[in-house]
């Protein structure tokens, strides 16, 4: 069986779905759900999605697959929220053991097979640098998801060309000064909002912070909040080495409709984080942010890129967190709070785990897992599971 995967409309795809006459395709039926980061295709039905949308056999068609085709509008230098959204409900397709590749913490495999890929990017006129960035990306995914690149064409699509036509949007009165963005779905109990919440602390001024979670059905409602701020904070996890594609589809969203709209000015900036120890790793997420204000017209400001997230954000609720694991993260997000009240660029700031060794850190995650399966009724050898 090949696999396909693509983001084309119905008109596009009838043009040349002859090609794929046989082949097993995953395409937007408009009833995809993002990622909810609950970690349930790991510790609670291994291998498959534990969401009930027709979506949830994803890793399992993956691994079936003989070869794999993603064919994708090239969007901030990387896929566009349908298919990002495709790879961030396949993570159940590898293991959430650690184990260390080139010296960077990554998942170990479920499958024995190395999946040749073939990615098509479409885009308008792109340059050497935007088929240099995407490149980039998904060679960082496959080195997770134990990929071979086979081929990386760019296609120019002329039905790209075409500007989406212009929208009109109420920008709410009463500007909220600075809004703090928890792109993760997991809301009040995720990492996100914990470094938020402690950024939120330093930040002089009107402060909200918004739950991307709750207006997963309100799109205008979130666009027209986040179009009325002087500067916006996002915070997120990084999924399959990018930006979530919940927060990705608000972002492109915010492009279609504040683009031309003289909003130049407004500040962005970010507060990134991950599982796996090395912050270097968010470098490509970092970079989308990037190439999204640059496509908006906004002024990227700076971010903070966090590793080993799952433990560092339970630390912020202490304190004092200027000495021992978190103390880099601190120093850090005062850095960027002093820049967010200042109305100055940060930097891009990258913070890990200060005098904790990697190694002691993936001998705790990866001991923690077999205890989460047993919470619901699986043996270490059930998170192994293969399909």
């Amino acid at each position: 069986m090949k696999l396909l995967i693509h983001d084309l409309k119905r008109e596009e795809w009838d043009r040349i779905s002859g090609r794929y006459a046989g082949w097993e395709v995953i395409s937007d039926n408009g009833r995809i759900c993002s990622c909810a980061g609950c970690f349930g295709c790991w510790i609670k039905t291994p291998g498959e999605c534990v969401i009930g949308d027709g979506y949830e056999r994803i890793p399992v068609l993956m691994h079936r697959a003989e070869e794999v085709v993603v064919m994708s509008r090239y969007t901030y230098g990387g896929f566009s929220s349908f298919v990002k959204n495709v790879f961030d409900r396949n993570i159940g397709w590898v293991l959430p053991f650690f184990e260390i590749t080139n010296d960077e913490m990554h998942h170990k495999k479920r499958y024995p097979e190395d999946k040749p890929f073939t990615f098509i990017f479409r885009g308008n006129k792109l340059s050497q640098e935007e088929k240099d960035k995407a490149t980039k990306y998904v060679r960082a995914v496959c080195i997770n998801f134990h990929g071979v690149i086979r081929d990386i064409i760019f296609e120019e699509d002329e039905a790209l060309q075409e500007k989406s036509p212009e929208q009109d949007i109420m920008i709410r009165e009463g500007n909220p000064g600075t809004i703090l963005l928890n792109c993760s779905l997991r809301g009040d109990r995720s990492n996100s909002a914990r470094f938020l919440d402690r950024l939120a602390a330093m930040i002089t001024g009107e402060t909200q912070r918004l739950n991307l979670a709750a207006y997963l059905r309100r799109t205008d409602e979130l666009v027209s909040l986040l179009a009325s701020a002087e500067k916006i904070v996002f915070g997120m996890p990084m999924y399959v080495d990018g930006i979530p594609s919940a927060a990705l589809r608000i972002m492109e969203a915010m492009e279609r409709i504040c683009a031309g709209q003289k909003l130049l000015g407004k500040k962005i900036y970010l507060i990134s984080n991950m599982g796996f120890y090395e912050s270097s790793q968010q470098i490509n997420l970092v970079d989308m942010m990037h190439s999204w204000c640059e496509c908006c017209g906004f002024e990227y400001s700076g971010c903070v890129a966090i590793g080993a997230g799952e433990m560092l954000g339970m630390m912020m609720a202490a304190k004092n967190i200027e000495k021992g694991p978190a103390a880099e993260v601190g120093s850090a997000l005062a850095k960027l709070s002093e820049a967010i009240n200042k109305d100055q660029k940060a930097g891009d700031l990258y913070a890990g785990p200060k005098g904790f060794p990697r190694c002691c850190y993936m001998f705790i995650a990866n001991s923690g897992w077999p205890r989460g399966g047993r919470k619901n009724g699986l043996k270490r050898k059930d998170l192994y599971r293969c399909l």
